[in-house]
């Protein structure tokens, strides 16, 4: 049965897919923001601006992770990252409260059927006595 996230704040949310995902092996970072006296910021330099809420990493996997709530938009930068990560190979997500199943199958999904596969892929070679 489908977790009930309706009505959490960002914040909230966020926390549950970081506990979720330490439970299960995840090394994760998030950068905070700051209050500044032009209001939050969080410092970032060069192409930082947009760079998703959650990076989360495990043997196998990169995971990074824009958090929304229900009603919450991407900026273009944010979409930007999301495109450039996907991209160059890792897997990015805009995750949101009622996604809650589709994050846990995410989450804790296995590598090993593509490792096996790759494994399968390399041609047998001749015995070699040295190895």
């Amino acid at each position: 049965m489908a977790k009930q996230n309706l009505g959490y704040t960002e914040e909230q949310f966020q926390q549950q897919v970081i506990d979720l995902a330490r439970f299960l092996g995840y090394r994760v970072a998030h950068f905070r923001p700051a209050k500044t006296d032009k209001g939050w910021r969080t410092p970032v330099s060069a192409d930082g601006k947009g760079f998703p809420d959650l990076f989360l990493v495990r043997p196998g996997r990169l995971i990074v992770a824009e958090i929304k709530s229900e009603t919450g938009k991407l900026s273009p930068e944010q979409e930007a990252w999301l495109e450039a990560i996907d991209a160059g190979g890792g897997e990015a997500y805009c995750w949101r409260p009622s996604e809650w199943d589709n994050i846990v199958e995410v989450l804790t999904a296995s590598t090993m059927p593509n490792r096996l596969e790759a494994i399968m892929a390399i041609p047998p070679r001749k015995h070699d006595p040295l190895l």
